[in-house]
C-alpha cells in the first residue's frame, strides 16, 4: 500500500502520483526485467562497459526495494545469460566480482525485507566462489515468506525448456508413464520458476524490441513493457510507470472479451 513507501517517497513527487493512481487489487504478481543498456550508458560518458555495470547496481537496489514494497509475489532479474560467456574475459570477471559484492553487501537488507533469494539458470556452470555466495544467500533467506527474488545467471530460455523437458521425462519414467504422455503441466512443474506465480509483466530497458532468450515459456501471455531508459538510470518511478501501464492493458490470454449486445 501507499503507506509502505512513506519513508522513501517525497510528497508531490512523480513516485507519489504514480503510487496514488495504482489499483492495489490489480498489481502484477510476477514481474521480470531484462536489464539492458549498461554498455551504452557507459559509452555515452566515455567510460568502459564495466562502469555501466557498476552503475546498474543502484538500479537493482531500487527495483528490488520497490518490488518488495509493492508486495510482488516474484521479481526475476536477467543478470547473466548463457551467451554472455562470449564477452571479453575482463568484463565477465568484473561481472562475477560485482555479483559477489552485491550479495555480501545487500544480503542482510534482502533478509530484513523478508525476501527469499533464488538463483535460476545452469548454476552448476558458474565459478565455485560465485556458487558459494549464492548458496549463502539462499540459505540465509530460505525461511522468508515475502517476495521471491529470482536472479537469472548462466540462464537461457531455450536451455531452461530443454532442462525442464529432460527432468519431466525422468519423472514420467519413474512413474511408469511414457514420454509421449508428457503434457504442458509436466514441463511447467520442472521449470526453474516452478511454484511461482505466472509471469504477468516483462519489462525491458534501453528500448530494444526483443526478449533475448529470456523466460520464453513463461512469457507466453505476459504483458511486455519497453522503456527507452537505460538500465543504470532505471529507478522506482520507472518501475511504477511500468506497473501503471500494465494496469491499463486489456489482458485476453488468447481469447476475446465478450461485449454486451455484440452482433
Amino acid at each position: 500500500m501507499l503507506a509502505d513507501f512513506a519513508d522513501v517517497v517525497e510528497r508531490g513527487s512523480r513516485e507519489e502520483t504514480l503510487l496514488a493512481g495504482l489499483d492495489w487489487s490489480r498489481l502484477p504478481r510476477h514481474v521480470a526485467v531484462i536489464m539492458d543498456g549498461n554498455g551504452r550508458w557507459a559509452a555515452r560518458r566515455g567510460q568502459p562497459r564495466v562502469a555501466g555495470h557498476r552503475a546498474g547496481v543502484e538500479a537493482v537496489r531500487s527495483t528490488v526495494d520497490t518490488g518488495a514494497r509493492l508486495g510482488l509475489g516474484a521479481l526475476t532479474l536477467y543478470a547473466f545469460s548463457t551467451e554472455n560467456w562470449k564477452r571479453p574475459r575482463l568484463e565477465v570477471d568484473a561481472l562475477m566480482r560485482m555479483l559477489k559484492r552485491y550479495l555480501r553487501l545487500e544480503l542482510e537488507e534482502i533478509h530484513r525485507q523478508n525476501i527469499r533469494f533464488q538463483p535460476i539458470g545452469r548454476i552448476e556452470g558458474l565459478r565455485e566462489s560465485v556458487r558459494r555466495e549464492l548458496e549463502r544467500a539462499v540459505g540465509r533467506t530460505a525461511g522468508n515468506t515475502g517476495m521471491v527474488l529470482n536472479v537469472a545467471l548462466n540462464y537461457g530460455g531455450r536451455a531452461e525448456i530443454v532442462d525442464a523437458v529432460r527432468a519431466a521425462a525422468r519423472t514420467l519414467a519413474a512413474e511408469g508413464r511414457a514420454s509421449a504422455e508428457m503434457t504442458e503441466e509436466d514441463i511447467s512443474r520442472h521449470l526453474y520458476t516452478a511454484g511461482l506465480p505466472e509471469l504477468d509483466l516483462l519489462v525491458r530497458t534501453s528500448g530494444e524490441l526483443r526478449i533475448s532468450n529470456f523466460l520464453l515459456w513463461q512469457a507466453a501471455y505476459s504483458e511486455i513493457y519497453v522503456t527507452e531508459t537505460l538500465w543504470p538510470d532505471f529507478r522506482r518511478a520507472d518501475l511504477l510507470e511500468a506497473v501503471a501501464d500494465f494496469q491499463r492493458r486489456d489482458r485476453r490470454f488468447g481469447g476475446l472479451k465478450l461485449v454486451a449486445n455484440a452482433k
